[in-house]
């Protein structure tokens, strides 16, 4: 007889043995996955050993079900990468693995790519090209960074280095921040790497992410593009990982296991064996760091392609102005539709105003499930809460003095396209943000498409039209209310407004060199804005390294956020308060002088889908010393039922 030793996806460290039946024997191996009983239900369990000795123990083995894989769906170096993630992430090795493996049962044909190519092959390389991919040809480094402006052909630099991997039978995971950049990239990589190719991110259904999951475990596939948990791809030889946009926060899960695919992928190259290249025009300032210490390989791309250069950036005060579009930016946008070329409007807030508020006693229409306003879209005529979905019919009488007086206060992208249509009514406009896209896939491609065509002049939208999309027809680029990021109180409010300024800006000019972007702001001489005016990352940096130094905050620290949330505000105080008093005697008793611990406190959006939350920060220069100080504090506090804990190593924001 035949025993199995399974891992399960539960919220606890734990492996159960189960006898297996006999005629199951030739398909229960290591790496497949079984149905097991569990308690009263049938769970999926991973099979991560088999073994003729009975476990120690006295007590009743129940039988495998059935198996639900005619191959093996993982290989000892992911059980290996998710024992890891356990220690650095808190999470289960069993929840770790159910969360990178696909969930479907039998394999389907993958839709084809959608979006057109942008990234088309290059014949000569520019010397900046030409001398980047010397360098990562010759040098015995693992990990570079590509520190190029947007447009001076970085991915196709990697490309070429995919390809002399490729020719040495390893095989490439290219790893790019959204859905839509890796359809984008991979219609292109598709023909030009034989159609070895597997794309994954997670508009795929269950069944197609299993049918390349095969493939790339058989060797079948050369070339992987995916988004964030494309890094657990299960190859058979990785060569080489490359992450493009590498300071893109989507790259750190929202949810547990909270992992960052960047720290995911340096692992997976070290353990592997791997070369890891990552590139950004805007290096997180984590990125920046090592490259200052000389921890990862530089390598200076500061040229744009062809007659493309850094667009002329004009700042314009906001304050005073009656209008979202100014006339200075009014003035520019005519000039460039009488030229037929493409105009870009970005503002980051979508909806048509981002409050509704009583103007004769001030009260704000809140979510009654979170602790944030609620947004107005005209269009709809309703009120939606962006934080948990909440939405509700359109108002009229104020709930706390019953009066008429509520007016909507602020503008997001449906105002902007309402004053767009009515200044521009022969343009043709069309917006693009979260609520357009959720009409799917193709009336987001027939949006992109219609304005790279010149079908469309004028494209309004989020963050979304920001990253990576590649329009050779767009001379100018209008940002409105471009500091509404910095009012937000945490630390990487500069980074993420510099950041997204400077991507913004490099939609334009890529081909030409006439390239316009007006920004409007309320802030004209914040150093995150004036560094994009002058196209001045060296000092921005410099700056913001130097602040951070000052308070002592990543990258000259490591943080982890104990949030904890429950239904009952009283609940979650007090188990925040016990756990920051046990922090502090751990803390005490010796062996962590290191860790800084701040005090419990309300986060800041207090309220989110009905939870209360409170969190507790803790901070150290050393992330061994913090983590152990995690793994021994953790367990020595018991949370009542209703408390619940999320745990965030190494969080991107601390709402």
């Amino acid at each position: 007889m035949k025993y199995a030793l399974v891992l399960l996806d539960l919220p606890y460290e734990a492996s159960y043995s189960y006898i297996i039946p006999p005629e199951l024997e030739k398909e229960a191996v290591f790496g497949v996955r079984a149905s097991v009983p569990f308690g009263r239900r049938t769970m999926t369990g991973f099979i991560i050993s088999v073994s003729e000795d009975p476990p120690e123990g006295d007590y009743e083995l129940k039988r495998i079900s059935r198996v639900i894989d005619k191959e093996p769906v993982f290989n000892e170096a992911l059980l290996s990468l998710a024992r890891w993630m356990r220690t650095m992430y808190f999470s289960p090795t069993g929840l770790n693995l159910s969360m990178m493996i696909p969930s479907g049962r039998r394999e389907s044909e993958i839709s084809p790519f959608f979006e057109p190519s942008s990234f088309s092959a290059i014949e000569r390389l520019s010397p900046g090209q030409e001398k980047a991919l010397s360098v990562l040809r010759s040098s015995s480094d693992r990990i570079f960074y590509l520190f190029g402006v947007t447009g001076s052909g970085k991915s196709e630099v990697c490309l070429r280095r995919a390809e002399d991997v490729i020719k040495e039978g390893r095989q490439v995971l290219y790893m790019v921040p959204e859905i839509t950049l890796s359809e984008q990239l991979s219609d292109e990589v598709y023909s030009r790497f034989s159609g070895r190719v597997a794309i994954l991110h997670s508009s795929l259904t269950p069944s197609q992410r299993l049918k390349a999951w095969h493939g790339i475990m058989a060797g079948d596939i050369d070339l992987v593009i995916g988004a964030r948990s494309s890094v657990f791809a299960p190859f058979r030889s990785l060569g080489l990982i490359i992450i493009d946009e590498e300071h893109e926060t989507s790259y750190k899960s929202g949810s547990a296991p909270r992992y960052h695919a960047r720290q995911v992928a340096e692992y997976r190259a070290m353990k592997e064996g791997a070369v890891l290249i990552m590139g950004s025009a805007t290096p997180s300032l984590e990125a920046w760091n090592m490259m200052a210490e000389r921890r990862v390989h530089r390598i200076d791309m500061p040229e744009r392609i062809g007659e493309g250069r850094y667009p002329k950036v004009t700042v314009v005060n906001s304050l005073g102005e009656k209008r979202n579009i100014s006339s200075v930016l009014e003035n520019a946008i005519r000039k460039a539709l009488s030229e037929k070329r493409g105009v870009i409007l970005f503002l980051n807030r979508r909806g048509y105003t981002y409050g509704y508020a009583c103007s004769s006693c001030g009260h704000i229409l809140t979510c009654p499930n979170c602790s944030v306003s609620l947004t107005y879209h005209k269009k709809e005529q309703r009120l939606v809460c962006h934080t948990c979905g909440f939405s509700e019919p359109l108002v009229n009488v104020c709930p706390e003095c019953s009066s008429r007086s509520l007016m909507p206060h602020g503008f997001g992208t449906e105002n902007v396209e309402e004053e767009a249509r009515s200044l521009f009514p022969h343009a043709h406009i069309a917006r693009l943000d979260t609520d357009t896209a959720e009409k799917g896939r193709g009336h987001t491609h027939e949006i992109l498409q219609g304005f790279r065509n010149g079908h469309i002049d004028i494209l309004l939208g989020t963050q979304m039209i920001a990253k990576g999309l590649n329009f050779p027809l767009v001379s100018l680029i209008g940002v409105l209310n471009a500091d509404s990021s910095l009012s937000i109180p945490d630390f990487r409010a500069a980074e993420r407004t510099f950041d997204l300024l400077h991507q913004v800006a490099g939609r334009a000019g890529r081909y030409k060199d006439d390239g316009c972007v007006i920004i409007q702001t309320t802030q004209p001489f914040a150093p995150a804005i004036a560094a994009v005016a002058d196209n001045d990352l060296e000092l921005f940096y410099s700056r913001e390294m130097q602040e951070r130094k000052a308070t002592g905050f990543p990258p000259f620290s490591r943080l982890l956020n104990l949030t904890l949330r429950g239904k009952t505000e009283e609940k979650v105080r007090s188990a925040a308060e016990a756990m920051g008093e046990a922090a502090v005697r751990l803390e005490e008793a010796g062996g962590f002088e290191d860790v800084e611990i701040f005090s419990p406190s309300p986060c800041l959006i207090e309220r989110k889908a009905q939870y209360y939350r409170y969190h507790l920060l803790l901070k150290s220069m050393s992330a061994a010393l913090l983590l152990r100080f995690a793994h021994t504090l953790i367990p020595s506090v018991h949370l009542p039922p209703s408390v619940y804990l999320e745990i965030d190593f190494d969080p991107v924001s601390l709402m």
